[in-house]
């Protein structure tokens, strides 16, 4: 039985345009540091350390692995703009609300989750620090707080599509595979990863990310209507409709 329930956020839990969300981000972290880097140059090193991140084996932490390749672009003295960087998330970040359109049933159903019983993580790709996580759950509705493990690049080794990652939060929650469900927007890395993995999955199919084209059938789909009902169904507890 399902007790354990892990959340995407961007597109899942937070429905957005992540086209819109990503230029805009991009836009106002090269401008908050237009003093030391030209915006291009600053958008194409943040990019080279997502993808580093990405690729990591698990030796170190996502949050290390980017800030190697970061001063690996710009040299070693690049490792004191980190707090710079910090300020942006901190004070400059949630500027980025506008670009989100919160779902009013998301909050409602965090808490009948946690009424019920069940453990729920957030899921989200771990490529942001924590208080950037931190700061797109609150968007949501619902409190960071209530939250068994919030995947950042300060705690996460691994990232999406790698089954590593939902292993790795497996492993910290010292849950079983079986009793796990990652609920999630996007094919690859959240329904064929997770399952990967050993995981069960649900589709939420309001912001589909759907690069190849794959027959979404193969996976339970629907809205959080229909997922209240797949938990109830599949889960140690049902869930009010």
């Amino acid at each position: 039985m399902i007790r354990t329930i892990l959340f995407d956020l961007d597109g899942t839990l937070l429905p957005m345009d992540q086209n819109l969300f990503t230029k805009n981000y991009f836009g106002k972290l090269a401008g908050s540091l237009s003093d030391l880097h030209e915006p291009e140059t600053l958008i194409s090193a943040v990019w080279s350390g997502t993808r580093a991140m990405i690729k990591n084996n698990g030796t170190e932490s996502n949050e290390a692995v980017f800030w190697k390749d970061f001063t690996g672009i710009f040299g070693p003295e690049a490792a004191a703009e980190e707090p710079r960087f910090a300020d942006f998330y901190e004070n400059h970040f949630g500027e980025l609300r506008s670009f989100c359109r919160p779902d009013p049933e998301t909050a409602p159903l965090i808490s009948a989750l946690e009424a019920a019983g069940y453990t729920t993580v957030i899921a989200s790709n771990p490529v942001f620090p924590m208080t950037a996580q931190r700061q797109r759950i609150s968007w949501t509705g619902a409190d960071p707080d209530s939250f068994a493990l919030i995947t950042s690049y300060e705690n996460s080794r691994f990232c999406k599509p790698n089954p590593a990652y939902y292993r790795d939060i497996l492993a910290k929650l010292d849950a079983a595979p079986e009793e796990c469900l990652m609920v999630g927007n996007d094919v690859a890395e959240d329904m064929e990863a997770a399952r990967a993995a050993g995981l069960s999955s649900f589709l939420i199919t309001a912001c589909l990310i759907n690069r190849e084209g794959k027959d979404i059938s193969a996976f339970p789909n629907g809205d959080f209507a229909a997922l209240r009902t797949f938990i109830s169904e599949k889960g140690f507890a049902p869930l009010p409709a």
